[in-house]
């Protein structure tokens, strides 16, 4: 009952954007080659699907993407665990992430493009920057907001690493960590497409660039719809990641 009632709010949704977006033609002047109906981005979409170009550019963004994402996500963690701990040396590294994190990951895209050439590398690094931040800043936080009963209890039981930090830390900061993959996924993902703009001929960015440069504005909008269908179900994959590993540990995953 509960997952037809999800699939009716989403249908009614699609139904709502898609009544708005072709009312939204009607009441303007914009020629169709300009703003593309639903009816020609479902076409679109339909042809990227039957001739293949959409699994060939998916395959390509998802292997950059889990590449990237994946790295970013562990370095992220261990050093974050590390940190969390070791506080003189964090609050020397500190202002140094507080001035870096801001910079847009495609601030760096000249000096990635030279060092790391045309193709996946630079989409990958992208990535990598674009997730590593976050992820480190609330595993370093959810560290620090370990409650010490915890850790005096680890103490008086004689726990020493490597079990302290995977026993006792790292389930204690898990909720932190887990919204870190959270926003790290979402900007990540961003970042990914903004990244195969500027070095890659090939993947879903590059799908939206090369069609822009055709005039081919329904595949360009039909682009951003897979892209948005891709960001959802990631997401949606990091959560049932999140709540298998509560299972493991025995506590309850909140909805």
């Amino acid at each position: 009952m509960k997952v037809l009632k999800k699939t009716m709010n989403i249908f009614i949704g699609i139904i709502i954007v898609l009544s708005l977006w072709q009312f939204a033609i009607l009441v303007t002047d914009i020629e169709e080659a300009l703003f593309p109906p639903p009816i020609n981005v479902a076409k679109a979409i339909v042809s990227l699907i039957t001739d293949g170009t959409l699994f060939i550019h998916l395959n390509v963004s998802l292997m950059r993407f889990l590449i990237g994402y994946l790295s970013a996500a562990i370095s992220a963690v261990i050093l974050g665990l590390i940190l969390g701990r070791l506080q003189r040396l964090w609050d020397i590294l500190d202002p140094i992430v507080q001035v870096l994190r801001p910079v847009s990951p495609i601030a760096w895209s000249p000096f990635i493009v030279l060092w790391f050439g045309i193709g996946n590398a630079p989409a990958i690094v992208i990535i990598f920057i674009a997730a590593f931040f976050p992820i480190l800043l609330t595993t370093v936080a959810g560290v620090k907001k370990v409650d010490t009963t915890y850790l005096k209890l680890a103490q008086n039981l004689e726990i020493k690493q490597p079990h302290l930090m995977t026993k006792i830390i790292f389930p204690a900061a898990f909720p932190a960590i887990a919204s870190g993959l959270h926003i790290g996924i979402g900007t990540a993902w961003i970042f990914l497409v903004s990244g195969e703009m500027i070095g890659s001929q090939s993947g879903l960015g590059y799908l939206i660039i090369d069609s822009r440069n055709l005039l081919r504005l329904d595949l360009v909008v039909a682009g951003i719809i897979f892209i948005g269908i891709c960001g959802l179900l990631l997401d949606k994959g990091i959560r049932l990641l999140e709540r298998w590993i509560e299972k493991q540990w025995g506590v309850s995953p909140n909805d």
